[in-house]
């Protein structure tokens, strides 16, 4: 089948698409966006998480085919060119990214939170990233780039 979306903004066409094919195996291996990455195939470890009509998702989970003609935004499409999105920013001054295999993930969900709640509390956050499993940092510099960034955010808007 051929899927037709919108992927990082940007109109995309996927020929041959298998019905059984993943969103995250057409975005990685079809379009070649490696950002989101496929690490347990099973919605449980969040490393693939990507909007989906601005709704996080595990695209892992996601058949190919029910991206047809909707929204797709990567890890990739949070920044703007080659200017960082202010949470990938944060993420990198704070050392919250070591093997940076859980990174996509967290950082999707990351912006996602502060679009919804801009002055999280650190049960918010930790709540809000529940579903993304690191096995590097301790979470405690990836808890630090989320404070930072909605600190920076809110001076921005300020």
């Amino acid at each position: 089948m051929r899927l037709t979306f919108t992927v990082n903004g940007r109109p995309h066409e996927a020929d041959d698409v298998w019905e059984g094919e993943s969103l995250l195996y057409v975005l990685r291996e079809r379009l070649g966006l490696p950002g989101s990455k496929n690490a347990c195939e099973q919605g449980e470890c969040g490393s693939c998480t990507v909007y989906l009509d601005d709704v996080p998702v595990c695209a892992c989970l996601v058949a190919a085919g029910q991206a047809e003609g909707r929204d797709v935004r990567t890890v990739e499409g949070l920044a703007a060119g080659e200017q960082l999105d202010p949470v990938q920013e944060a993420f990198v001054e704070a050392g919250a990214v070591q093997c940076g295999f859980c990174t996509p993930g967290l950082l999707v969900q990351t912006h996602d939170l502060l679009r919804r709640r801009p002055n999280p509390s650190d049960a918010e956050i930790r709540e809000s990233l529940a579903g993304n499993l690191c096995r590097c940092t301790g979470y405690q510099k990836i808890l630090d780039a989320a404070r930072l960034a909605a600190r920076r955010n809110a001076e921005a808007g300020a």
